[in-house]
């Protein structure tokens, strides 16, 4: 993506404003590059002719290239709060944390009920793949409402 002067700049300051954040707040990185975070994300825009979508795209690089927060912005699932407009004081608040969600459980108990059924199966022994694809988030057509077909 080629970007502009403009938005160099604005990566640059917000890079160092992520740095000094993570150093405040913190924050513990996640090596678990399936680990997702909601970024929740209210703007105050100095003008009404602006949107939070290209906003978005050099927000979430910056937080990528800091490499203080998570490993890719594929990890964030941004969603947008409100949208004012505020000439005097532009400014997006963000609120970064983890999701309750592990792949396709929507929660770490969901997970570990399905695991603790794969570990009695034979296919789990001879390092079956469909665990490690459910916790990457993907949907196939072995598991259906958490159950596994292929379950020996």
């Amino acid at each position: 993506m080629y970007e502009t002067k403009q938005a160099k700049d604005y990566k640059k300051e917000f890079i160092k404003h992520i740095k000094q954040q993570v150093k405040i707040q913190s924050w513990d990185k996640s090596d678990n590059k399936f680990q997702k975070y909601y970024v929740d994300c209210t703007f105050f825009f100095p003008r009404i002719d602006m949107d939070s979508n290209n906003t978005y795209k050099l927000m979430l690089d910056s937080i990528t290239e800091s490499e203080l927060v998570w490993i890719d912005d594929v990890q964030a699932c941004e969603r947008t709060q409100g949208i004012f407009y505020d000439s005097q004081n532009p400014r997006v608040q963000i609120e970064i944390r983890p999701v309750d969600f592990v792949g396709i459980f929507p929660t770490v108990e969901h997970l570990e009920e399905f695991k603790s059924k794969c570990i009695t199966c034979k296919r789990y022994k001879n390092n079956c793949s469909i665990l490690g694809k459910v916790i990457e988030g993907r949907i196939i057509p072995e598991v259906n409402e958490f159950i596994c077909s292929k379950f020996k």
